[in-house]
């Protein structure tokens, strides 16, 4: 009863938010949130990034060790996305970003927070971190189907990332006005972020029921499996092991979205939009069933 208790304590609060975002979505079809987007790529992405891992005991080997894991299972995601979408004679170019590129941040971060506290945050930080990177990096080149230096350039959550592990690798404390700060925005973001997704649930439409079904399978249900692998092929255990699981049964992010919206044709908009809102409606069964599992064999 306890186990059930503390899985209702975890996911209550992030799913309350994304229904609180699906009711305001409801209430106004037409409600924007370019401001939103706008504010998590600039500000609130880059805090969470700061805020996550200099505030919870992650060590440098702590973060190198599982940004090495999250490459793998990226990786992983990846090729299976290729099998999926070449398959199924999709777009592997441009579609392939909402296979290997879950939602670890918005709706990872506090799940994972709530269930293992600052240090499984801490953890979920670290995974995020590359597919945050990714996100402004690989995302956007193969919406583009093109190389651009200047993105990166561009991506304030690159510069912060690599100035976050600095001071991770030197041991040295982040000012405690910088950590004061990162912890207001970065909260705002995930709030702001999960009723922007609850928002999007009633703007994104489903145009291939079928093919979504199919290609949220390739995310939600194959992911945790995959995550389950490198878990014990790692011989992995305790508080980060089931943060690992539980990063890798996140849905699409819907950042593969907005960035397919604004570099790619309708038509592979149309199938991104898809599978991340039948991804995210998956989700609502398989991540409670992937987080009791994570809490009961992975304390």
């Amino acid at each position: 009863m306890e186990l059930y208790l503390k899985l209702f304590e975890v996911l209550f609060p992030v799913f309350f938010i994304v229904g609180i975002g699906f009711f305001l979505g409801k209430k106004n079809p037409n409600l924007d949130t370019a401001f939103i987007t706008s504010y998590a790529a600039n500000f609130g992405t880059p805090a969470l990034v700061v805020f996550a891992l200099t505030s919870t005991d992650v060590t440098f080997d702590i973060f190198a060790e599982y940004f090495t894991y999250s490459l793998i299972l990226l990786s992983s995601f990846a090729l299976i996305g290729l099998i999926f979408l070449v398959l199924m004679k999709k777009d592997f170019i441009r579609e392939l970003p909402t296979f290997f590129l879950p939602n670890t941040g918005n709706m990872g971060i506090p799940i994972c927070f709530f269930a293992y506290g600052k240090l499984g945050m801490g953890v979920a930080a670290t995974i995020s971190s590359l597919v945050i990177l990714l996100h402004f990096t690989a995302n956007i080149f193969l919406a583009k189907r093109k190389f651009d230096f200047s993105i990166i350039a561009k991506s304030p959550s690159f510069y912060v990332i690599i100035l976050t592990v600095a001071f991770l690798y030197f041991g040295k404390e982040m000012p405690k006005f910088v950590l004061n700060t990162t912890m207001l925005l970065s909260y705002a973001m995930i709030v702001m972020v999960l009723m922007s997704l609850g928002i999007a649930l009633t703007q994104m439409k489903i145009f291939s029921l079928k093919d979504s079904i199919i290609t949220s399978i390739g995310r939600v249900i194959l992911g945790p499996i995959v995550g389950f692998f490198i878990i014990k092929f790692f011989n992995l255990s305790g508080f980060a092991a089931g943060v690992l699981l539980i990063q890798s049964s996140m849905p699409s992010a819907i950042l593969c979205y907005l960035v397919a919206s604004m570099y790619s044709p309708k038509k592979n908009v149309d199938n991104i939009s898809s599978t991340i809102v039948v991804s995210t409606l998956m989700s609502l069964v398989t991540v409670p069933i992937t987080v009791f599992i994570a809490l009961k064999y992975f304390a």
